[in-house]
């Protein structure tokens, strides 16, 4: 029997699959960002790095593809009531959280796919090439790619606020975990 308290089942399965590849994809995406091509290639070697690269716009995009669903099973089912109300600053800040995290969580994919596209590059998903939609363009792709890696700093603030609250309720057990938990 479905809580009036909880999530669906998909929408928890969704938020934590999400989860495990936005830290994937951060922790690539630093890597890269830090290091720059050249020092992957010098700390992982080149068919490493390439595979890096490969796999980041893969899980990229099916990031995407996850996120658009994600969006419109919350359109079908909105959240669920909150077993104890919140107050006012606390909704504010938690929605203001949410809609900051899904708005970057659709856009820098978008955004490292055209970047991607803009440098010359191929966007791949697992072995197949996507089109590009824009021609190459090298200053664009600059500035997008920057953007992508600011997005990046942005999101991994977001989480440590998330991720932070999460806690925070847990150690009051006021059910908000209950909501997104899986089992």
């Amino acid at each position: 029997m479905a809580s009036p308290y909880r999530y669906t089942f998909t929408q928890r399965l969704l938020h934590w699959i999400i989860a495990l590849l936005v830290f994937g994809l951060l922790a690539v995406g630093f890597t890269f960002w830090g290091l720059g091509y050249q020092g992957v290639v010098d700390t992982f070697g080149e068919q490493t790095t390439n595979d890096l690269y490969k796999y980041h716009k893969t899980f990229g995009i099916l990031l995407l593809i996850l996120m658009v669903l994600r969006v419109g099973l919350r359109r079908m089912s909105p959240p669920p009531a909150y077993e104890k109300p919140l107050s006012g600053p606390v909704k504010v800040i938690a929605g203001g959280t949410h809609l900051l995290l899904y708005v970057l969580l659709l856009g820098m994919p978008i955004g490292g796919w055209l970047a991607t596209a803009a440098g010359g590059y191929p966007v791949q998903f697992f072995d197949w090439n996507l089109p590009g939609f824009i021609g190459k363009n090298e200053a664009l792709s600059e500035q997008l790619f920057m953007f992508h890696g600011y997005a990046g700093l942005a999101v991994a603030a977001l989480l440590v606020l998330h991720i932070g609250a999460g806690i925070r309720h847990w150690k009051l057990k006021d059910g908000i975990m209950r909501r997104i938990s899986l089992p």
